[in-house]
């Protein structure tokens, strides 16, 4: 038997990366109010730098091997961001959202509906470019100053921006954190990994529900803003219906992600389709392509790769530190620990201590879930794995609530800090505070409680058949002691 990877001082040792790590998340976004991924990934990578120095004598090469084998787990996950951030790019070239502003102008809706509205548009643009981030940057210009203009309440109006990009990167097939929560479960009776494809199909219920009871409380509680002259003029000027025609090779790529659970395939169709769309409908031209410009590379094919190259590069560092931890037996002791409590015994318990796991996790990375998802994954796959859950249930609920409360809390979630930031910057209505975007984020916290509603009644829980299929009864767990009931 290989012998585990010691540290001075015991295996707690282990997390001394991750500690460091954590220190540098929290030290950039509460402290210098910076969210950058380059900087994060800076971090872990130092954690490991500093980590390795309190290895046992003779486990100094064994500690960077263990980092080796965790970041060879994360090339699929890579290449697959690779992938995926070129039709992301694409899509905003083709500045959908400006076809949805044209559209709300037609209809003529102001206020609590302008509100609503806006989040549907927001998640259908999340939804098509897989980036919360990016979404909120090239949302926000546009749906925030016309609306407050229009009589939205202006903290209802950006929370429905923030949570509606949060619903794009917990649905699309072609979001960094779907990949991960799929790239992190484990079948148990056949080889692999949960299917992006599989898991969308299968966490459309909740992220529908969420979305649809969101939208009516925006619409009840989205107005009583003052309607302010200037919101024509902003209006005009960031419209164009043909934009939405590029809806159609975005439909298309999510059926056949969904029909073929190839994300491959699907990310190549839609490229291909939103290209000659685009180039038809005269949304982009050829050098928006590929070109060069003042001797650097221009087009969303490069853009793609280059908007990704952080997030890969900070989803590499996580899973090194994970290498080390699994190398150490960290991971296994924690497992250990959650299945010999009393969560541990039932199926609902041990989805509980999921749901509390990846919630503190986010917590504590100040919201980063693609961060977050890569580091609680594991521990997730391997309590799932033992009471007979299908990777499907485990990559849902690992996005889900990771998706939910823990990117609410203000001063800990990177995400109410950007929608704070792009707040600013308007003549006609004040700066909002991180407190104020928190509490318009209503799809999160309905999020919360469609999922917690699923742990407790098992609506929509799955368990793995004989060949890896989804079944309604548990077939044979891991650990026979786990109970289906309460």
């Amino acid at each position: 038997m290989q012998k585990k990877l010691e540290f001075k001082g015991g295996w707690a040792m282990a997390f001394i990366p991750i500690v460091i790590f954590l220190i540098i998340c929290l030290l950039y976004l509460v402290v210098f109010k910076v969210f950058e991924m380059h900087a994060l990934a800076m971090g872990a990578f130092l954690g490991l730098l500093i980590g390795a120095i309190f290895t046992q004598k003779g486990h100094y090469a064994k500690f960077w091997d263990a980092v080796y084998s965790g970041v060879k787990e994360s090339v699929p996950v890579g290449v697959l961001l690779f992938v995926i951030g070129m039709f992301s790019a694409l899509i905003k070239a083709c500045n959908v959202s400006s076809g949805f502003v044209w559209l709300a102008d037609k209809v003529n809706i102001g206020g609590g509906l302008f509100t609503a509205f806006t989040f549907l548009a927001v998640c259908i643009i999340s939804s098509a470019t897989g980036s919360s981030i990016g979404s909120m940057f090239t949302c926000f210009p546009i749906f925030y100053p016309a609306g407050v203009l229009m009589g939205s309440n202006p903290a209802m109006l950006a929370g429905a921006i923030v949570c509606a990009a949060v619903f794009g990167d917990n649905l699309a097939p072609i979001s960094d954190t779907t990949i991960i929560s799929a790239a992190t479960q484990e079948y148990t009776n056949k080889e692999g990994f949960a299917d992006v494809g599989g898991c969308v199909s299968s966490r459309f219920r909740y992220s529908v529900v969420g979305g649809i009871i969101s939208f009516f409380l925006f619409w009840i509680f989205g107005g009583g803003g003052t309607v302010g002259s200037g919101a024509e003029d902003i209006l005009a000027k960031s419209m164009n219906p043909a934009s939405l025609v590029m809806l159609i090779p975005v439909a298309i790529m999510l059926i056949v992600a969904v029909k073929t659970r190839d994300i491959y395939i699907a990310t190549s169709v839609g490229i291909v389709l939103g290209a000659i769309t685009g180039l038809v409908f005269k949304l982009i031209t050829f050098e928006d392509i590929i070109s060069v410009s003042d001797g650097a590379p221009k087009g969303f094919f490069t853009d793609g790769i280059s908007s990704m190259m952080s997030t890969v590069t900070l989803v590499m560092a996580v899973y090194g530190i994970m290498g080390v931890l699994n190398e150490a037996g960290a991971l296994d002791k924690i497992t250990s620990g959650i299945l010999k409590s009393k969560m541990g015994n039932t199926v609902v318990g041990t989805e509980i201590a999921m749901m509390l796991g990846i919630s503190v996790t986010t917590l504590i990375f100040g919201g980063v879930t693609s961060a977050s998802m890569a580091t609680f994954g594991k521990v997730q796959n391997e309590l799932g794995k033992r009471a007979g859950l299908h990777p499907y249930r485990r990559a849902n609920l690992l996005d889900g609530f990771a998706n939910s409360l823990p990117v609410v809390v203000p001063f800990l979630s990177c995400f109410a800090f950007i929608g704070a930031l792009l707040s600013q910057g308007y003549d006609f209505i004040e700066p909002l505070s991180v407190v104020q975007v928190s509490k318009g984020m209503i799809y999160c916290v309905v999020l919360f409680f469609v999922l917690l509603y699923s742990v407790l009644t098992g609506w929509g829980r799955k368990y793995e058949g004989p060949d890896g299929e989804p079944v309604n009864e548990p077939v044979k767990t891991i650990d026979q002691s786990i109970s289906t009931n309460l």
